[in-house]
């Protein structure tokens, strides 16, 4: 986590030199060039039979990206993440039974709502980016819906092919409204620096993580991304939100824990 918040604030500060849109570019594009020298994808095409869901996996994983760093060049980082885990919640919710489980959704709410424009607070938020975070939010839910659809049908090699279709998606998009802004020393050394902490270093840590840790253990742990995006964002980038702000932040984190918190233990064999 703090690898990923440490690349998504080298993403802002490349923002005012080459906008959002080529940053994410710059992003996967540089991650889908390591991550082929890595895994060497030619070696494992997908059957025809696989194609449509990894293709939905890589426009998923592009789009998130993309609305994700569309949302922090207006909004505060922490409350960026924040938004994010609102949908992912709301599938956790959907595929449960338990009751109470519309508690924590219902404080998860209660924090989407102080978030708003509408809420009473001293320092409204920019409105088209708390609709990129919760845009983000709803394409963080479609990646883990079809990335654990194309693991099953094309196995840990899909997620090399899902990061070379989003690059295809977005990078020209970048190219398009930054041109040759992208192509600097400076630009591409940043730009290096965002694949690496916010891709390939958090993804191998992670699963690194996942052979030592029951996935409840990960999934609380991971809930305290938002508050620890939004400590960053504060001593980083010197992002300052209100107390309502912080609140609101800290109901969807608690929201997040509680519900991965609850969840059954599998049955052992």
């Amino acid at each position: 986590m703090l690898s990923f918040q440490a690349g998504a604030s080298i993403a802002k500060q490349l923002f005012p030199i080459v906008g959002a849109p080529a940053t994410t570019a710059l992003r996967l594009g540089i991650s889908a060039i390591i991550i082929s020298v890595l895994q060497r994808p030619w070696r494992t095409v997908p059957p025809r039979a696989a194609w449509p869901v990894i293709g939905l996996y890589g426009v998923a994983l592009g789009t998130m990206n993309f609305t994700f760093y569309m949302a922090i060049r207006t909004i505060p980082l922490g409350v960026a993440v924040a938004l994010e885990f609102t949908w992912p919640l709301a599938v956790a919710f959907l595929g449960s039974r338990r009751r109470a489980d519309f508690l924590w959704v219902a404080l998860a709410g209660v924090g989407v709502f102080f978030l708003l424009p509408i809420a009473p607070q001293s320092t409204p938020l920019d409105l088209t980016g708390l609709l990129f975070g919760l845009a983000a939010g709803l394409c963080w839910a479609l990646y883990i819906v079809f990335g654990q659809r194309a693991g099953r049908v094309h196995g840990a090699a899909a997620a090399t092919w899902g990061m070379l279709i989003a690059a295809l998606i977005v990078v020209p998009l970048g190219v398009s409204l930054s041109g040759v802004r992208m192509l600097t020393g400076r630009t591409i050394l940043l730009g290096v620096l965002v694949a690496v902490l916010s891709s390939a270093l958090p993804y191998t840590l992670e699963m690194v993580g996942l052979r030592r840790l029951t996935a409840r253990t990960y999934g609380t742990l991971m809930s305290l991304d938002p508050a620890l995006a939004t400590l960053t964002g504060l001593l980083v980038l010197g992002e300052r939100i209100t107390m309502g702000q912080w609140l609101a932040v800290a109901a969807i984190t608690v929201a997040s824990i509680g519900i991965v918190s609850s969840e059954r233990r599998p049955a052992t064999h």
